[in-house]
């Protein structure tokens, strides 16, 4: 299992213009090692694409790239591993079309859900959201860094902490027991995406 980067990056557009691949190298360039690949609304055929434009770029970075929701395709393109949602696959099926030495993530919102997914054998939890989030359709409400806490407390394995979370924000959360924080909007949505990175690794620490 890999060790999780300080700053967990998300690859996804939401709104703006950037293609994905593109979106990558201006992320990776600002120093981010770590990267999901996480693009709602494209059809399989054009997330593989974007997976296989992404991937070596990741690896040549010496980053670990990841696959949000899609075991296959994680494993078509030989990524370091996957992120699931409550509602995809089981961690032990995904863990089957994977393959062993692969890193599974699960996404989290309370500490039943974390603890379901630690004992299930994710490498790793992403608990929120903690703040207002603005890139999801229909976002939970935010649970605060109290959902953290309590998650620290009831989990062994790593904890990425999601939903709203800022340069400035990340410090609190990784304060309050987050190994990771990840970051969509405030990334992507920035005009110079490789700055934001740089200064969210500088403030993190």
């Amino acid at each position: 299992m890999h060790g999780l980067p300080a700053l967990y990056a998300i690859v996804d557009p939401l709104d703006g213009e950037r293609a994905p691949a593109a979106l990558a190298a201006l992320l990776l360039a600002g120093g981010a090692r770590l990267l999901q690949l996480r693009l709602k609304p494209a059809c399989s055929r054009d997330l593989l694409a974007a997976a296989e434009r992404i991937r070596p770029l990741a690896h040549a970075a010496g980053a670990l790239f990841l696959v949000n929701d899609r075991p296959d395709v994680a494993r078509a393109v030989e990524a370091d591993g996957v992120h699931l949602g409550q509602d995809d696959l089981p961690v032990a099926a995904a863990r089957r079309v994977l393959g062993p030495g692969r890193m599974i993530g699960v996404s989290t919102h309370d500490v039943d859900e974390a603890r379901a997914a630690a004992t299930a054998g994710a490498d790793y939890v992403a608990v929120g959201p903690i703040y207002a989030t603005t890139s999801k359709e229909h976002p939970l409400p935010p649970q605060g860094l109290e959902l953290i806490r309590a998650v620290r407390a009831a989990v062994p394995c790593p904890i990425v902490a999601i939903g709203g979370i800022t340069a400035e924000t990340a410090p609190l959360v990784r304060a309050a027991g987050a190994d990771a924080v990840a970051m969509i909007a405030a990334l992507v949505r920035a005009a110079d995406p490789a700055a934001a990175v740089r200064e969210a690794l500088a403030r993190i620490g």
